[in-house]
């Protein structure tokens, strides 16, 4: 039987545009995050014209209603059309994005769906409009992150499977989670303390703040590799988010 042309289509999809880069003389590649399919790589024939009504459509951190045929890795992106609201991100906010961004392209693998964190995602951005404090914004961010794809980091036991104490100080690494100070010289050396705020969404503590940002550096170098994020330089540089 003769498979038709259009079964490999998906319409009305929420999506959030990513990043996009040119594709031959005329057209875009757009990286698309998707709700029901996850990282979406689509071309938008014609979308570097001047007059072409989908360039102006290729906003960041808006969600989006979009259309796309395909079934190969890399779709054609048919149509994009608002779904909410216009989401109005500026300053570092506009950073923090385009770091949640990054981290999304280099972590999540191709046409894998993680709803979860698109409504977390979705979430945040809200968040950002609001002027939130913006380091716990990523920190909260990141461990989601890290989380829905699947990488343990567990915050109230230790490598044992004993409950952490808030007066101890550990080292983390990345592959067992907390260990007693002598078992490693790897990882972050951090408090209880930190571990359990972190479990408990609570960034209020200074010192909290200060290690959950190390610990989540830590690990997110330990998954990335060795190809930094550029974003990550420009928020330090900022205000050390």
């Amino acid at each position: 039987m003769a498979i038709r042309a259009d079964s490999h289509r998906q319409d009305n999809q929420a999506v959030y545009v990513l990043h996009t880069y040119p594709f031959k003389e005329t057209s875009l590649v757009v990286e698309l995050f998707s709700k029901e399919f996850g990282r979406i790589a689509a071309v938008a024939k014609g979308a570097r014209r001047p007059h072409s009504a989908m360039r102006g459509m290729l906003q960041s951190f808006q969600m989006l209603s979009g259309a796309w045929s395909g079934k190969n890795e890399l779709k054609t992106l048919h149509s994009l059309d608002w779904n909410a609201g216009l989401t109005l991100i500026k300053g570092e906010a506009l950073m923090c994005g385009f770091y949640m961004n990054e981290l999304l392209l280099r972590l999540l693998p191709r046409e894998d769906a993680h709803e979860n964190l698109f409504e977390y995602y979705a979430n945040t951005m809200q968040t950002l409009t609001n002027g939130a404090d913006f380091a716990a914004t990523l920190r909260r961010f990141e461990l989601k992150l890290l989380q829905e794809m699947g990488y343990a980091v567990p915050l109230r036991q230790d490598e044992n499977g004993l409950d952490i104490v808030a007066e101890n100080v550990y080292r983390y690494e990345a592959e067992y989670g907390a260990c007693e100070l002598k078992a490693t010289k790897n990882g972050v050396q951090l408090s209880g303390n930190t571990l359990l705020n972190m479990a408990n969404d609570d960034y209020a503590e200074s010192l909290t703040q200060s290690q959950s940002k190390q610990l989540m550096r830590y690990l997110l170098a330990h998954y990335l590799g060795d190809k930094p994020l550029h974003t990550r330089q420009l928020l330090i540089d900022l205000q050390g988010l």
